[in-house]
């Protein structure tokens, strides 16, 4: 191949390594700031151990149950008299006990606000950091130990006056599905929960489905909350996401599923919550003081008063809920608002008959209210908008029905219909729902020194609505799409038409120009998202020029009309601008973001490809070509990507579906995942690049190392010529023995580790004997050519002969190199794949390591059984050569089959991780019956 042939691969794969470290870097490092504030603790933290049964803590040695404590609340607590509402916190992946302190302290400094008349006492559960977002195995012993735990803590309130019944759980990241997974449980009495908060918590799927045990643990935890879904009424469950800047748990696996129990669960993300509005990552998300916050509140407020413990109504559950986390109305909560309100106090009433009014107060000692008759305005308008900056809890605005009176004694609070803003209060009525009311009434309360001002306006829907659509997927940037804001109101909406897939990214740019330099209160810009609780609240000072990132963590249901929207909170004399554009790097961030999980699945696709590719070449020409030359000849997406895509097509027929279930096959990925709105079109091409690009430059850098590593070997030493090798002997029998019962009493991932670093010394030594070889060959070639100068003074007879032992010499020693280097090439492949496998299984390995200390035996371990066939597999592997496998019979199936396997690959693996190295090792299986048969 020459050297432009083998430059443009280079080019490519650059290429493709460039967009995929463009959408890494994407998701990584392009967000919005930290908006969240640090909480604080006023006192020293302590931790007071609880003391289990017996039983328990032989049983889950590694696990504990800790109380929380500061100051002398601490020091009250250590003999475990206790009065106050058990809340149990659940940590996550690799997640601390000492994790809960950020809700602790904040509800303790609540409680002294209150002098104690309701407090809580915050355990916590410690899981010895254990990896169970990799590791599956133990997500059931998690679970039964939390059941325990809830005896235990339900018994240290029994004979108090209040004596609780259930205990409310906080639950970050994994902790949240462990949770949930208590439902599951045989003897477990749902009646101890009743109220369930989680933080970053993947409901919908792993992360990263490494081994069947956590893919069978989701499984039955979400089949459970789907089929008993009237059995949890009585449970009130909220899952709060973190946002786009969370790249460990994107916010789409966040949500809870679609089909469990409407009425009493809740998902949102943490950017949409009032009074946070702040996007946070997976491990800020449980120190957040605005999110803190936000959760304490709830806590207070779902006291019940005559048990003073979190009420047993799940409607009042749900109101304090979506008071805090969906819907702030500027108010402290009320759980059954007075209907009418009487207008007391001497203040002066102002009519005003103006469609549009603005006044401000400063240092008023006098209050007023100021009525707007309905009646003249409900021809020529449909809604009234209105907002306050005076934030303070207090009602504002009134509905009144007295029709032919100059002053309102009584009327409905409307302020509950009133929305928080980060620096306004507004409100926003459709005139037609209200026809029995005759005038609007705004309260301007005396201000002390306070200055604030509110804004009423009268206008029609349509005035105020735009339509703007969004650019095409592939404009890459270069259209946009653009309005212009020329009206003099305060709030419009520009509505984002077919904006509804995750795999849609854009920029908004808002630029605002006013007509007078004077100051003015900040604007707001809101992507309202209508189908999810994801939205984003951007605050800029006016005029400025504000960008602003629009992309969903959810796509649009099928049975949902509504589309985005980007509500604009405006001054009124100011000018707004609305441009959108297509973000491709987004784009790129948004495939990453839902689909990096999947990339080890492609590349190990690719390698098969290429591995295939390299047995066909040496059954037709005798000879192994390097790996990324092989690559990019072999691996070409067209060969695997139809095949999925037509059985994914075919899937949709009962005829095929009904044969493919009886050949007990399982469901392609492709198929689930376009039934969860996460499969992108053409996404499977791109990924399938990637991996592509990821495969050619990892064969690149170990090629590389491979060859400097092998350049200072003999530099250094004197290779001694490796001997060909039996595949099979007493040793090698007795080493797979040794390395299969080693699988089978300690780690399985240990023991293929073990295999891997004795398989790549076998590759080095391989690789310097080649080139030492190589270099012998070159060092003859040139004696040849001296010999042949100085041929001339020897007679014909004598030149012939020498030169015929010569060439015979020089013909061995070419076959010798080049057998060699053809074993090498097929073995660097194979250590391609083993790196995979090993990668794949490194999880539990970390896992076993850190548990040693109380079991020697992973149990469950996940890859025993693999790695007990993988090392028989490769102990005879590493020591084949090209020559064994050219001349087998099973050599043309064996150059097939990677084929089928690399479509399987990605057919079966993409959501099931854990399945890529079963293909592999059926793969080398083969391989090896070629060196034998």
């Amino acid at each position: 191949m020459g050297w432009a042939a083998r430059r443009l691969p280079a080019v490519l794969y650059g290429a493709l390594a460039a967009m995929l470290l463009l959408g890494v870097r994407d998701v990584l490092f392009v967000y919005e700031e930290n908006r969240c504030s640090m909480t604080y603790m006023y006192e020293y933290p302590e931790y007071l151990k609880i003391k289990l049964p017996k039983k328990t803590a032989r049983r889950y040695p590694a696990y504990e149950l800790y109380l929380y404590g500061e100051g002398n609340y601490a020091e009250e607590n250590k003999n475990l008299i206790l009065t106050g509402i058990p809340i149990l916190f659940l940590p996550g992946n690799a997640g601390s006990y000492k994790q809960v302190r950020s809700l602790g302290s904040i509800a303790l400094r609540k409680a002294e606000d209150l002098d104690f008349k309701y407090h809580f006492n915050f355990f916590s559960v410690n899981f010895n950091e254990e990896l169970v977002a990799l590791y599956g195995g133990t997500l059931q012993r998690q679970t039964k130990f939390v059941h325990e735990c809830l005896k235990v803590i339900l018994k240290l309130y029994r004979g108090q006056e209040f004596a609780p019944t259930s205990v409310a759980i906080v639950g970050h990241s994994m902790g949240g599905l462990v949770a949930r997974a208590l439902l599951t449980l045989r003897n477990f009495k749902p009646e101890l929960i009743n109220l369930l908060i989680t933080q970053a918590t993947p409901h919908v799927a792993p992360v990263m489905p490494l081994d069947r045990y956590l893919t069978d643990f989701y499984r039955a935890v979400n089949n459970h909350w789907i089929l008993k879904a009237q059995d949890l009424r009585n449970l009130t469950t909220l899952s709060v996401a973190g946002g786009f800047r969370d790249y460990q748990v994107r916010s789409g696996l966040a949500f809870l599923p679609r089909l469990s129990q409407h009425d009493s669960a809740l998902s949102v993300v943490s950017s949409a919550v009032p009074r946070a509005w702040a996007s946070t990552d997976h491990l800020s998300i449980v120190w957040c003081k605005e999110l803190i916050l936000a959760t304490i509140r709830a806590f207070f407020d779902l006291i019940d008063e005559n048990t003073r413990q979190i009420t047993e109504d799940p409607k009042k559950r749900m109101s304090v809920l979506n008071h805090h986390f969906v819907r702030h109305p500027g108010k402290l909560f009320e759980d059954n608002p007075e209907a009418f309100t009487e207008l007391t106090g001497t203040f002066t009433w102002i009519k005003v008959k103006a469609s549009k009014w603005t006044y401000l107060v400063y240092n008023d000692s006098d209050g007023k209210y100021f009525t707007f008759p309905l009646a003249s305005h409900r021809e020529s308008y449909s809604h009234v908008y209105c907002e306050s900056t005076m934030l303070d809890t207090s009602s504002w605005i009134y509905g009144c029905m007295n029709s032919n009176s100059s002053v309102c004694l009584e009327a409905t609070d409307l302020s509950w219909r009133a929305e928080l803003l980060p620096n306004v209060k507004v409100v926003i009525l459709k005139l037609q729902d209200y026809p029995s009311l005759s005038h609007i009434v705004i309260l301007a309360p005396p201000s002390a020194g306070n200055k604030f001002t509110l804004d009423c306006e009268f206008f029609k829907e349509d005035s105020r609505t735009i339509q703007l659509p969004v650019t095409n997927l592939f404009s890459f940037g270069l259209s946009s799409s653009k309005v212009l804001l020329n009206s003099t109101g305060l709030f419009y909406n520009v509505q984002l038409q077919h904006f509804n897939q995750v795999y849609q990214a854009f920029k908004i740019h808002v630029e605002s120009h006013c007509r007078s330099p004077i100051e003015r209160k900040p604007s707001v810009y809101r992507l309202h998202i209508p189908w999810s609780h994801e939205d984003s609240v951007t605050v800029a000072n006016v005029p400025s020029f504000t960008e602003i990132s629009a992309k969903l963590h959810v796509a649009q249901p099928e049975n949902e009309s509504r589309v985005p929207v980007l509500n604009i909170y405006s001054s009124s004399d100011c000018q707004y601008e609305v441009v959108l554009k297509t973000s491709f790097l987004q784009i790129l961030g948004q495939i990453i973001r839902f689909h990096a999980g999947a990339l080890p699945v492609y590349v190990v696709s690719n390698i098969l490809l290429t591995y295939g590719g390299q047995l066909s070449t040496l059954m037709s020409t005798g000879q192994c070509s390097e790996f990324s030359l092989e690559l990019v000849t072999a691996a070409k997406p067209y060969k695997v990507e139809p095949i999925i895509s037509i059985v994914v097509f075919l899937q949709g027929f009962n005829w095929f579906r009904e044969i493919w279930d009886s050949l007990l096959l399982p469901e392609v990925d492709a198929a689930v995942l376009s039934s969860q709105d996460a499969w992108f079109p053409l996404v499977s091409l791109i990924l399938f690049l990637f991996g592509t690009g990821i495969a050619y430059w990892s064969a690149v850098f170990f090629s590389t190392s491979l060859r400097i590593f092998s350049s200072l070997w003999l530099t250094l030493t004197r290779p001694a010529v490796l001997p060909k090798a039996k595949l099979i002997t007493p040793r090698r029998l007795c080493l797979m023995g040794s390395l299969a019962l080693l699988s089978w009493t300690t780690c399985g991932a240990f023991a293929l580790l073990i295999v891997y670093f004795q398989y790549l010394l076998k590759v080095i030594k391989l690789s310097v004997n080649v080139r030492a070889e190589q270099n012998v060959l070159n060092r003859d070639l040139d004696r040849s050519k001296e010999t042949s100068q100085n041929s001339v003074r020897c007679t014909v007879k004598k030149q012939n002969l020498t030169g015929s032992t010569s060439e015979a010499t020089q013909s061995l020693s070419s076959s010798t190199t080049a057998e060699a280097a053809n074993s090498l090439n097929i073995h660097v492949t194979v250590l391609h794949l083993f790196t995979w496998i090993v990668l794949l299984n490194l999880p539990s390995l970390v896992y076993w390591l850190k548990n040693l200390r109380y079991s020697v035996t992973l149990d469950p371990d996940p890859c025993r059984t693999t790695a007990i066939i993988l090392i028989c597999v490769l102990e005879v592997l590493m020591n084949s050569s090209t020559s064994e496998v050219k001349s087998s019979k099973l050599l043309k199936m064996a150059a097939q089959v990677p084929f089928p396997l690399s479509v399987a690959v990605l057919a079966f693996g993409r959501m099931h991780l854990y399945r890529v190295p079963h293909f592999v090792t059926s793969s080398l299986l083969l391989h090896v019956l070629c060196c034998i048969v």
